[in-house]
């Protein structure tokens, strides 16, 4: 892709180089990345940024299985390695606490099955994590009652890649960045309704329109619609919402309790002492946003699972939509047909420990310099496939 000329003039106004609809942790990180590469930048965001899917508390920072390595699988382990440095750069820049910790992760084992099948992973890990990182199958955890030993009673995988982050206090820092940059407006309280790729132009729900060098569309479920328009395919043919539900306890636990992870639930303890419980994912839904009795069920099983939250009271509850893309991997790269137009969506739950390196992948397309490799799965072309294939096959 061709850099478009910054402080360009189109109908006598100003034409940002990067438009970016969304102002979660993918559209800010985008914003934060275009802007230290020199471009000019619009960002919009329809209600209040990250308060979309960006707006839970979980934080979890946790690497896809070591085995049958691939493109995707790459990609998210250098940017879980990379991430400590971003944080502590954005940090320094800002003054701001994110909360990021590298603490490790349990996984308990309760079956000779999956002990064997962990057992397996070790050389596989080894291999593609490098000497930097363990992950190792132990008889049991070194921490009472976390998780309890009832669901260890084959042992425990722990690793030490896994980390934690404060998601408000990362959606802080990156917006006090943003503040005091350069080439950055900001327009909260609108939201990107149509795209015309071929003029470059992008019609606002507040009724007003602006010209773009290039458009990111950043904003979660919002985002596949638009993308699909652009590539000429049906508007609910690249991703749908995903409703998911956590709980926040005041537990007053060590802060540097290593994640767990047990069948889909997650315990993590933060930094004063809080530990986030979660989460839920509904394909079916009636109340995008409200919590109910499938929360009380995850946080019933995280107290089983973890002890030493049993008797702690729960200080907050969320629920929120998250995309995920037909394909499942996230969404990443130019639009078939309109180049202009650059997909950085369908994270799903990945998205925290993700995003800046997203963001590197398109400022590299946008300016020419060098970037991280986009796995062919992110790709728009490997959705929209998938896409076609899942439509044959009903």
């Amino acid at each position: 892709m061709a850099r478009a000329d910054s402080g360009a003039i189109r109908g006598g106004q100003a034409v940002p180089d990067l438009l970016i609809a969304g102002a979660g942790v993918a559209g800010l990180w985008l914003a934060v990345k275009a802007a230290r590469a020199g471009l000019s930048v619009m960002l919009v965001e329809r209600g209040n940024p990250g308060g979309g899917a960006s707006g839970g508390f979980l934080g979890a920072l946790m690497p896809h299985n070591p085995e049958r390595w691939n493109a995707k699988k790459d990609f998210q382990f250098r940017a879980l390695v990379d991430l400590e440095a971003e944080i502590t750069r954005l940090e320094a820049e800002t003054g701001q606490f994110c909360a990021y910790r590298r603490v490790g992760r349990l996984l308990p084992l309760t079956t000779e099955r999956a002990r064997k099948a962990a057992l397996e992973q070790v050389p596989e890990a080894r291999m593609n994590w490098g000497a930097g990182y363990d992950f190792d199958v132990n008889h049991a955890s070194d921490h009472t009652r976390w998780p309890d030993i009832l669901h260890t009673s084959h042992g425990v995988v722990r690793e030490t890649l896994s980390a934690r982050i404060s998601p408000t206090g990362l959606i802080g820092a990156l917006l006090a960045r943003l503040a005091v940059m350069p080439g950055i407006e900001l327009r909260f309280g609108t939201a990107v309704e149509d795209v015309s790729p071929h003029h470059r132009m992008a019609r606002l729900t507040d009724g007003s329109s602006v010209s773009f060098g290039h458009i990111a569309l950043a904003n979660g479920v919002d985002a596949f619609p638009l993308i699909a328009r652009a590539a000429g395919l049906p508007e609910t043919s690249l991703g749908s919402a995903v409703k998911g539900q956590a709980a926040l306890l005041d537990a007053k636990v060590d802060p540097g309790l290593p994640l767990v992870y047990d069948d889909g639930v997650y315990v993590i303890a933060h930094q004063n002492g809080h530990v986030a419980v979660g989460s839920t994912s509904e394909r079916d839904f009636e109340d995008a946003h409200g919590t109910d009795e499938r929360l009380e069920h995850v946080v019933a099983r995280a107290r089983k699972l973890c002890p030493l939250i049993k008797h702690a009271a729960v200080i907050r509850r969320w629920a929120g939509l998250r995309p995920r893309a037909v394909g499942r991997d996230p969404m990443l790269g130019p639009v078939p047909g309109a180049p202009a137009v650059l997909a950085m969506a369908g994270g799903f739950k990945i998205s925290f420990g993700i995003a800046h390196r997203m963001a590197d992948c398109l400022i590299a397309g946008i300016t020419g310099i060098d970037g991280p490799e986009t796995p062919q799965s992110f790709s728009i072309e490997w959705h929209a496939a998938k896409a076609a294939r899942s439509s044959t096959a009903t």
